[in-house]
């Protein structure tokens, strides 16, 4: 012990001492922050980004960075609207509190009791769902099972939510995570079976006009001036300004527009627990119940090695949370074409932060993760090296995949079929109809419930063709395939739909030939 007290304990005040003198002020901290983002937008170019700061319930940085759309001297600012995408769920969860809060509902009450016709695909699942299970991503079905049901389709919530029943599940309720935004739809249902108001007029009226967030909007009809346009590299492989898509029937997970100097009140009543200037939009125990992890996320060993600190991971209620440097970090990202985001918490630095980008390069992860090792004060580390690195390394990947695709293809093959023969309806009864047309010698595909999904046919083999999605589809799909079945009879029987992405499945689809003819128009 005497020994400790004369050689190590000084060691140690020394040591604290030397990390007292070379840490970083606030002031310090944003300035760098202010000038990294520079240097990432400089290098990975545009169009834009906006980042909030806040620490110690102040906003000690809000700014943008770039253009609201390319080419254009549209400057973005801090109160420049974005698609906040996912980020929404937070705002579902935020609802659900204030309603606990009222004794309207509890967390496990049964979702059943307050949506009695809504249906999983077991019969037992749907009996024993309750609301926590609906936003902790634990029911069972694959990660964004279903989401071409209100990706850019023409369906109400209440018609998603109807041919949930036809998703199969991956794994057994309860034990393993699968992240789902059909089950925020269905936390928002009931939300307004609960209040009788629409998601976004309670939302209103519950947490953005308490915090004073004028700027946040609800939906893509309606987002008027000072709004960054989406941009990605789809239609052509050059980046491109984007419409707002329609994912309006996807509200309670996706349907939120806000700015960083809105989010920036958000986050400062999650760091306050509930409360914003005197006012508690939900309680404490709420607070804390919604940061809690319910469900244990796997790190993988390539994800251990790029953080080392970060050992455990888990799903909260309209969060993430995980540790890293010895902190807890409260998170979630969002994405939708050509708009990423992230929104952090770090509770025990009292500090947290908004990033809103309008394109889908790695701009917004690099901003993401320099602010929060500043704010915990982790050891330097140059981001934006690393992602430049990646970025090579994923492009001589998928041309390796490109050149290997290109082997397996059979020249000089013929459709079993004349192509009149492959047109037709096919339908599935999840998703629903999709239609095949000979127009001009040539076979378009649309997909009847989403209208921009358009896709020109370029034969490949046998019966097997290139999808050449038009311009109209926003996401960024690469090279798809899809391939016809031909029955005993000789007939079109099946369409195969073989189309790579990180988010949509369409392997969940088997469109089934209807037997009627499509013709183009």
């Amino acid at each position: 012990m005497k020994i400790f007290r004369r050689y190590i304990a000084p060691l140690f005040l020394l040591l604290a001492f030397s990390q007292l003198v070379v840490a970083q002020s606030i002031e310090e901290k944003v300035k760098e922050i202010d000038e990294y983002a520079k240097t990432v937008l400089a290098t990975h170019g545009g169009p834009g980004f906006a980042v909030a700061v806040v620490k110690d319930d102040k906003v000690v940085l809000a700014k943008g960075y770039g253009s609201r759309e390319l080419g254009k001297d549209l400057p973005v600012d801090e109160n420049t609207l974005f698609a906040i995408a996912s980020n929404s769920k937070a705002f579902t969860t935020g609802v659900l509190a204030t309603l606990v809060d009222e004794k309207k509902i509890g967390w496990d009450d049964k979702v059943s009791q307050y949506l009695p016709e809504f249906q999983m695909y077991d019969p037992w699942v749907t009996s024993e769902l309750t609301i926590r299970d609906l936003v902790t991503h634990r029911v069972g079905l694959d990660t964004f099972s279903g989401d071409l049901l209100w990706y850019e389709t023409t369906y109400s919530a209440d018609d998603i939510l109807k041919r949930v029943r036809f998703l199969k599940p991956v794994s057994s309720f309860r034990t393993r995570y699968g992240y789902q935004n059909l089950m925020f739809i269905a936390a928002g249902k009931v939300i307004e079976k609960v209040t009788g108001k629409p998601w976004c007029t309670v939302v209103r009226e519950r947490i953005l006009t308490p915090l004073g967030m004028s700027r946040t909007t609800c939906g893509f009809g309606s987002l008027g001036e000072n709004a960054a346009l989406p941009h990605n590299e789809s239609g052509g492989g050059k980046l491109r300004p984007l419409p707002h898509g329609n994912v309006n029937g996807g509200y309670g997970a996706v349907a939120l527009n806000s700015s960083v100097a809105d989010l920036s009140k958000w986050v400062r009543t999650q760091l306050a627990k509930g409360k914003f200037e005197g006012k508690q939009i939900f309680s404490e125990a709420r607070s804390w119940q919604m940061h809690q992890p319910y469900l244990a996320q796997q790190i993988s060993e390539n994800a251990s090695r790029a953080n080392p600190t970060r050992h455990f991971s888990g799903v909260a209620m309209g969060w993430f949370v995980y540790d890293y440097h010895g902190r807890k970090i409260v998170n979630h990202s969002g994405g939708l074409d050509g708009m990423l985001s992230y929104t952090v918490l770090i509770p025990e630095e009292n500090a947290g932060f908004v990033v809103l980008s309008n394109s889908e390069g790695p701009g917004f992860a690099i901003m993401m993760s320099k602010i929060r090792d500043l704010l915990v004060n982790a050891p330097k580390r140059d981001y934006n090296a690393e992602a430049l690195e990646q970025a090579k390394r994923g492009k001589e990947a998928a041309a390796a995949e490109t050149k290997r695709i290109d082997a397996t293809r059979v020249s000089n093959t013929r459709p079993t079929l004349a192509l009149a023969q492959y047109a037709g309806t096919y339908s599935d009864e999840m998703y629903g109809d999709i239609t095949i047309a000979d127009e001009g010698g040539k076979l378009v595909m649309r997909f009847l419930p989403a209208p921009n999904f358009v896709a020109d046919l370029e034969h490949w083999h046998y019966d097997t063709w290139v999808i050449k999605w038009r311009p109209s589809v926003s996401y960024n799909f690469p090279r798809g395939f899809v391939t016809f079945t031909i029955d005993k009879n000789g007939k079109p029987d099946e369409l195969k739909i073989d189309q790579p992405n990180n988010d949509f499945w369409f392997y969940e689809l088997h469109p089934k030939r209807a037997g009627t003819t499509a013709t183009g128009n």
